[in-house]
C-alpha cells in the first residue's frame, strides 16, 4: 500500500522535470555548401539533449552569420528563408538546456565574438566547474561579459591570449579550465573540436562526402547520411580545414571518465558512443538487473516509456517473461499547457502517460524505469497502474540510486531533492507505493558495459552522481552551498 504523505504543490510541480537533464548538444560541419541546413538537421537529431533554445553560426569565407532563438529547432530553423541568411560551407550549432530558472536570449549558443585575429564562434556541452572563479578574475581585469553563460569565459580566455593562431590560443586557454565539456568552434576557416581531458562529455567525428562533421552523438550523422569515423579522444583537439584533419593532445594523459549516465538515459538509443551501441548497452543493463533482482511472481514486464523500454526488453528476455506496453506515452505534450490548479495537478501525469488497462488488469508486473530522481512521477505512475487494475507492481531501476548532484554538465536537483539521498530503498518503496523495489548495482552496471566492475582506485566512467566520487576538479562548488547556488544561477542567466 502507498503510505506516502499527501502530495504537495511543490512535488507535483516537479512532475514534468522528474528526470536528469543533459544541458546541451553540439554539432559542426566543415566543407559543405549546405552547412547551415545540415547543421539544423543535426540539431534536430540532438533535440533530446536540449529543448529550451538553439542557435547556428555559419562562415562563408568572408563573413560570419548567426541566428539564435528560444524553443525547439523546428521553431527556429524550419524556414528556408532563415537558412538562407546563414551562408557558407562551415557551421556550428547548439541545443541548450539551462541548468535552472528561465533561459534568456543572451545566453543562447553558439557565442560569437570579433577578436583580434577575426571572428570566433564557439559552443559547448558540459559545465566548467571553475567558471565563476575565472569570470571574477576576468571581470576584475576589465573584461565585459554579454551573457552569464560559462561558455563566454572561453571566448574571453581565447581573446586575451597573445598567441598567433586560434589553435595556439585555445591550447593556451584550455588548461586553465576545469570541468567536463565538449566544444566546437569556427575560426580562421577551420572547424575545431575539443574534449575535456577526462572525456566526460561525448564528441564524435564523421564524414559526409568531402565534408567532415563533429557531433555530440552519432544519431546526428545518421540524419544527414554521414558516416561515423571515430570518437574524439579525451583531451584531443581535432582541427578540420583545407589541409584535412589534424589532431593534437592539449592535456597531459589522464584516465577516461566518460559519463556513465549517457548509457543509462541521456544518449538516443540509436547512437553509438565509445564504439558501443547505446540500445544494446541498455538491453544488457536490463538483463543484468534481471539476474540481480528477479521477480518470481511476475506475469509480465512493462517499461516506463520511452527511456525504460530497452532495459525492459533486456529484463524480459533474461527473465523469460512477456514484454508488454502497459503504459502508453503521449509524445505530443511538452510542458503542461494548463495552469496547475489543485484539481488539474492530480491529472498531470496522464498528459504524458496512460495505463493500457487491458494489458495490466489483474497482473503482477515488473515496472522498469531508468532512474528515480525526486520520485514524484514514479508515485503517480504507480497510482495510475493500480487504478487500472494491476495486482502487484514490482519496480526495477536500470541505474543505481542517484544520491549526488552532477557538476559536469547535467542539470540535477540538489542533494536534498534527490530521493535516494534521504531515503533507503525500503523507504523509497513505501513512498512510491510498490510491492518491491530494486536497483541494478554499480558493479552490475559496469559489467553490463563490458567492464569487470567498478575499481575503487580507478573507475572507468564518471559515476559521481551515483558514487559521490568526483575525480574531476570542482573548484566553484567545493564546500560552499552559497557558491553552488550562485554558480547555478550564473549558468542559467539568473545571477
Amino acid at each position: 500500500m502507498n503510505n506516502a504523505p499527501a502530495e504537495t504543490a511543490a512535488e507535483t510541480s516537479a512532475l514534468e522535470d522528474d528526470h536528469f537533464h543533459d544541458e546541451c548538444g553540439v554539432f559542426g560541419i566543415w566543407g559543405n555548401d549546405d552547412a547551415s541546413a545540415l547543421t539544423a538537421l543535426g540539431l534536430h537529431a540532438l533535440q533530446h539533449r536540449g529543448q529550451e533554445a538553439c542557435g547556428i553560426v555559419a562562415y562563408d569565407g568572408a563573413v560570419f552569420s548567426a541566428h539564435r532563438g528560444m524553443g525547439l529547432v523546428s521553431d527556429n530553423f524550419s524556414s528556408r528563408s532563415i537558412i538562407d541568411t546563414l551562408p557558407g560551407s562551415i557551421a556550428i550549432g547548439h541545443n541548450r538546456y539551462a541548468t535552472c530558472g528561465a533561459a534568456t536570449l543572451r545566453n543562447i549558443q553558439p557565442i560569437f565574438g570579433d577578436l583580434s585575429f577575426g571572428g570566433f564562434g564557439v559552443a559547448h556541452n558540459g559545465n566548467l566547474t571553475n567558471a565563476y572563479k575565472l569570470r571574477e578574475q576576468l571581470v576584475s581585469g576589465g573584461a565585459i561579459f554579454q551573457s552569464t553563460s560559462d561558455t563566454e569565459v572561453i571566448v574571453h580566455l581565447v581573446a586575451r591570449s597573445h598567441k598567433k593562431t586560434v589553435n595556439e590560443r585555445i591550447v593556451e586557454a584550455l588548461p586553465t579550465i576545469e570541468g567536463g565539456y565538449a566544444l566546437v568552434a569556427v575560426a580562421e576557416g577551420k572547424l575545431i573540436g575539443v574534449r575535456d581531458p577526462f572525456g566526460v562529455r561525448p564528441l564524435c567525428l564523421g564524414r559526409l562526402g568531402d565534408a567532415y562533421v563533429l557531433a555530440s552523438e552519432t544519431c546526428a550523422f545518421d540524419i544527414i547520411g554521414a558516416s561515423y569515423i571515430r570518437d574524439s579522444e579525451p583531451g584531443e583537439m581535432v582541427t578540420i580545414d583545407a589541409l584535412g584533419i589534424t589532431t593534437q593532445q592539449v592535456f597531459k594523459e589522464a584516465q577516461s571518465r566518460f559519463c556513465i549516465f549517457e548509457y543509462v538515459y541521456f544518449a538516443r538509443p540509436d547512437s553509438h558512443l565509445e564504439n558501443r551501441s547505446v540500445y544494446e548497452a541498455r538491453k544488457r543493463i536490463g538483463a543484468e538487473l534481471a539476474v540481480e533482482a528477479p521477480c518470481p511472481t511476475a506475469d509480465l514486464v512493462v517499461p516506463v516509456p520511452d527511456s525504460g523500454v530497452p532495459s525492459a526488453i533486456g529484463y524480459a528476455s533474461a527473465a523469460g517473461l512477456p514484454f508488454e506496453l502497459g503504459i502508453i506515452r503521449n509524445h505530443y505534450v511538452g510542458r503542461t499547457f494548463i495552469e496547475p490548479t489543485d484539481q488539474i495537478r492530480h491529472l498531470g501525469v496522464k498528459l504524458k502517460h496512460n495505463a493500457n488497462a487491458d494489458v495490466i488488469r489483474g497482473k503482477s508486473i515488473v515496472l522498469v524505469d531508468d532512474s528515480i530522481v525526486r520520485g514524484t512521477t514514479s508515485r503517480k505512475i504507480v497510482e495510475m497502474l493500480r487504478a487500472a487494475g494491476a495486482r502487484e507492481i514490482h519496480m526495477r531501476i536500470s541505474c543505481p540510486p542517484t544520491k549526488h548532484p552532477c557538476f559536469y554538465g547535467i542539470d540535477t536537483p540538489t542533494s536534498d531533492e534527490l530521493l535516494a539521498n534521504r531515503m533507503g530503498v525500503d523507504e523509497i518503496k513505501d513512498y512510491i507505493g510498490v510491492d518491491s523495489l530494486a536497483y541494478v548495482s554499480l558493479d552490475g552496471l559496469y559489467r553490463a558495459l563490458n567492464k569487470p566492475g567498478r575499481d575503487g582506485q580507478s573507475p572507468q566512467f564518471c559515476d559521481a552522481c551515483l558514487s559521490g566520487d568526483d575525480r574531476c576538479p570542482i573548484t566553484d562548488f567545493e564546500g560552499r552551498e552559497d557558491r553552488t547556488r550562485r554558480v547555478s544561477a550564473m549558468a542559467s542567466g539568473d545571477d
